[in-house]
């Protein structure tokens, strides 16, 4: 049975870390200086060297500025009635978004998240500033390349000369407007909600009177925030979509053979480890083109992928709430309940979602996540105590069975297995166990149980952005990426090596005992590139459970291991007893 279970352990790590290895995408290498020079150059912040224009909206929530056009609009087929004489940007700013809006195209222009830095400690703009002719969010297609062309570049007129602002709800409104005599006619209408991160757009499209259908286009996705990280465990850009109950996801490779995804889809997006941006369709069949894209660094290599996506939603105009932000649990619930599966928790969401609430509570109380998770783990070695001594008792009632057990195998060792004769060996072996009242089972089984807790650490330490860049304390600054220095890796190692010292050795297999002795070094390899909240938590438990086995041995005392039957025999007659 104690081989079983260290099969078991060692075959459920391999597939996690084969899945990681696999599946995971790869960081990209470093860029080349001379590609940073001209990625910073073309990033430059929205407005710079512009001219100023007068703010609309109240208090200085909105505000608008001049820019220079970098190319001329193409010149529309008819007279001009409703649109602006230069471009604009209108900026919302608040505490937890800081967006850019520019009337060329009435699109999404910057959308930074203040709350969130990326690794060069700015906040994290889902709007790549990279990508040089690149769509921007909220840009629309009609099926018309030339009318499409138009509208994108027009200059809107915006009511009001700025955004306006809702006071009782927080909300902050923009409208735009382009038309053409007889011809082209084109009304968007943002109402934006830092609070949630979202969007709510209402677009119509008229040619000649008519409407249209209209497709908005959503850009690229957020591809280059955390690929710099040099880690298997972060993710790269994907697609995902939500219907029937189910979420689907699909890399940048799958997309490229299937763009276009159709359905009722409750939501559909794109994301990456940490930020999703996603239409929340509700009813309906929606119809969704994704479009992947790689850039490359000087050298020729691929450097980040982006992928963007078009959305067409049912009925001619658009009138749907857009989401634009991170992927933190209960900001996603309040949003949609089912917006939080973008979370990828896996298989043990069931229990990451408790353990992540449970965290979040004690985080309310402590301020410090890496504390946190020494507290938290303490709690769950308190609440699986009593399994655990249950294991280490079993372990230890097996160990004094050994050798009785071993006598009986070795009487039948000449048998194949096939042989109806062992059959009686198993009655044997059973009644060994039934007379001194142990279970095999009850010594694996406790263990076991404590698996899916691992797993579920792991999920919620590897894709909560509540852990993204929570510091702990000394070198550790940020828990969800590993251990520059691996020590706590190490240190998990070593305490794992002292704690398979201490466990009840049940078999006297050379082969069993290797592989117990190897798993120390197995788990730190693995663990050499995990989250630092993961090892952290690892590290945690295996001293606690140092500390209960030593507490458990002190309380049932050695184990006694009688001489088998047989050798007793042979003992009383060599004194002369019959």
């Amino acid at each position: 049975m104690e081989k079983r279970v260290i099969i078991a352990v060692v075959l459920s790590f391999v597939v996690l870390y084969a899945y990681q290895a696999m599946f995971v995408p790869r960081p990209p290498a470093p860029k080349p200086k001379a590609a940073q020079g001209e990625l910073a150059k073309g990033s430059a912040a929205p407005g710079a060297g512009q001219s100023a224009a007068p703010a609309g909206g109240p208090g200085g929530a909105a505000a608008a500025t001049a820019e220079v056009s970098p190319a001329a609009a193409p010149q529309p087929a008819a007279a001009i009635e409703v649109a602006d004489t230069e471009a604009r940007d209108f900026v919302i700013d608040t505490d937890a978004v800081h967006a850019v809006f520019t009337n060329r195209g009435a699109a999404l222009k910057s959308w930074r998240l203040n709350r969130y830095k990326d690794q060069g400690g700015r906040p994290v703009d889902l709007v790549p500033q990279t990508l040089a002719n690149a769509p921007k969010p909220f840009e629309i297609e009609t099926g018309n390349a030339t009318t499409d062309a138009r509208a994108n570049a027009a200059l809107f007129r915006v009511d009001g000369g700025g955004a306006t602002r809702d006071e009782q709800k927080g909300t902050h409104q923009l409208r735009f407007e382009y038309r053409e005599a007889g011809g082209l006619s084109v009304r968007k209408q943002f109402t934006i909600d830092p609070k949630t991160y979202t969007v709510h757009a209402a677009i119509s499209v008229e040619m000649g009177g008519s409407p249209a259908n209209v497709s908005v286009v959503m850009g690229p996705s957020p591809g280059d925030i955390e690929t710099s990280e040099a880690s298997r465990y972060i993710m790269g850009a994907r697609a995902n979509v939500y219907r029937g109950g189910k979420i689907e996801r699909h890399d940048a490779a799958s997309l490229l053979k299937q763009p276009v995804l159709e359905g009722p889809f409750r939501w559909a997006g794109v994301d990456d480890h940490y930020f999703l941006s996603a239409v929340l369709a509700g009813a309906g069949n929606v119809r969704v083109e994704y479009r992947p894209q790689t850039t490359q660094n000087a050298a020729g290599q691929a450097q980040h992928t982006f992928v963007g996506y078009t959305v067409n939603l049912p009925g001619q105009a658009v009138d749907a709430t857009f989401f634009l932000g991170p992927k933190a649990f209960n900001l996603l619930k309040s949003i949609d309940a089912e917006l939080v599966r973008a979370i990828d928790y896996g298989m043990f969401a069931w229990l990451v979602v408790p353990l992540l609430g449970a965290l979040n509570w004690v985080n309310g109380y402590i301020g410090n996540y890496g504390w946190s998770i020494i507290v938290l783990t303490f709690l769950i070695n308190v609440a699986i105590f009593p399994l655990r001594h249950k294991s280490v008792v079993s372990m230890k009632k097996m160990q004094e069975l050994k050798p009785e057990i071993d006598a009986i195998q070795k009487r039948y060792g000449n048998l194949k297995a096939t042989d109806p004769a062992r059959q009686k060996m198993n009655q044997e072996v059973m009644e060994v166990y039934k007379k001194a009242g142990a279970n095999p089972a009850s010594g694996c089984v406790p263990m076991l149980l404590t698996m899916p807790i691992l797993f579920a650490f792991y999920s919620m330490l590897a894709y909560s952005i509540e852990l993204r860049g929570a510091p702990f304390a000394l070198w550790i600054k940020d828990l969800s990426v590993y251990d520059p220095f691996y020590v706590a890796p190490i240190l998990t190692g070593i305490t794992m090596l002292v704690q398979q010292k201490m466990t009840p050795q049940t078999s006297t297999d050379p082969v069993q005992q290797k592989m117990f002795m190897l798993m120390p070094v197995i788990f730190t390899v693995m663990f050499l590139w995990a989250p630092s909240g993961l090892n952290i938590y690892w590290l945690v438990n295996n001293v606690l459970a140092i500390a209960q086995q030593y507490f458990t041995n002190k309380l049932i005392g050695p184990a006694r291991v009688p001489r088998p039957a047989a050798e007793r025999r042979v003992a009383k007659k060599s004194n002369g007893s019959v």
